[in-house]
């Protein structure tokens, strides 16, 4: 399954979001981090329908390095927790 990078970034006491850097736009939060990763999947399938509409698909994922050695995403990999998306989740996210 690919899995797709998410910068997670605090951006309160009671909000958390996270971004995914080959999925310009898409974004996730919640009220704390678990919250922000459990609604995370549902965020890329939301940005998936918007590009299948405009007839374009899903990049796909660069690896955690692949993304350190890009100059546009290395601070921000350096200076946030990274974490990996699984999409489209398996079977035991559902549950």
């Amino acid at each position: 399954m690919p899995h797709y990078v998410a910068i997670i970034e605090d951006a309160g006491p009671d909000d958390v979001s996270l971004w995914f850097p080959d999925l310009p736009g898409c974004i996730s939060g919640g009220d704390d981090v678990d919250e922000a990763l459990e609604n995370a999947p549902e965020a890329i399938a939301f940005y998936a329908e918007e590009l299948t509409a405009e007839g374009r698909q899903l990049p796909p994922p660069r690896t955690l390095d692949e993304l350190k050695a890009d100059p546009e995403f290395a601070d921000a990999i350096r200076n946030h927790t990274a974490v990996l998306i699984e999409f489209p989740p398996g079977d035991d996210a559902a549950e």
